[in-house]
């Protein structure tokens, strides 16, 4: 029998189908399921319109998450505000390195020498450099104030904005 003429060779004594014959079957199969142009161009056309809605509403979704993740990172920020010559704490974020559980993370107090646009603060030491860190990083140095008599300070957490 010549090759070819069966679906099935027999290869080591086992039926098996040559990779030709599939190649060729499965193009005859695709011929088949298009042989029909306009209900397979119908079909093809519904297909992209459902892909584009679907990127559509992934944008979309995408987006409200970033807005609620952005009003939720906003929310939790604090503002501070300094002016020249305000005793501040500089939170020192490399003590994670050497851990120790009784080191304060907080180094200072520096004086505040000029604020800068977008929360940028230029700082002296008690050296006299100056240095330019983050405003984030700073917290409002009390120890050097003073309590009026019969002010009252809360010792609750101080009211969400």
């Amino acid at each position: 029998m010549p090759l070819g003429t069966t679906p099935y060779h027999l290869v080591y004594g086992k039926a098996c189908h040559l990779p030709v014959e599939l190649k060729y079957k499965a193009a005859w199969e695709v011929k088949l399921l298009n042989f029909d142009i306009k209900p397979a161009t119908e079909r093809r056309m519904i297909q992209i319109h459902e892909l584009e809605e679907i990127r559509h509403l992934v944008y979309e979704s995408s987006k409200i998450y970033k807005e609620k993740t952005k009003a939720y990172h906003d929310k939790r920020i604090i503002a501070r505000r300094f002016k020249p010559n305000d005793k501040v704490l500089l939170f020192n974020s490399r003590l994670r390195l050497f851990p120790g559980k009784l080191k304060s993370r907080w180094s200072g107090p520096f004086t505040v020498k000029e604020v800068r646009p977008y929360g940028v603060v230029v700082l002296l030491d008690r050296k006299g450099d100056e240095f330019v860190v983050n405003g984030q990083r700073l917290k409002h140095y009390l120890a050097d104030s003073t309590i009026a008599e019969g002010e009252e300070i809360p010792l609750s957490d101080p009211p969400s904005a």
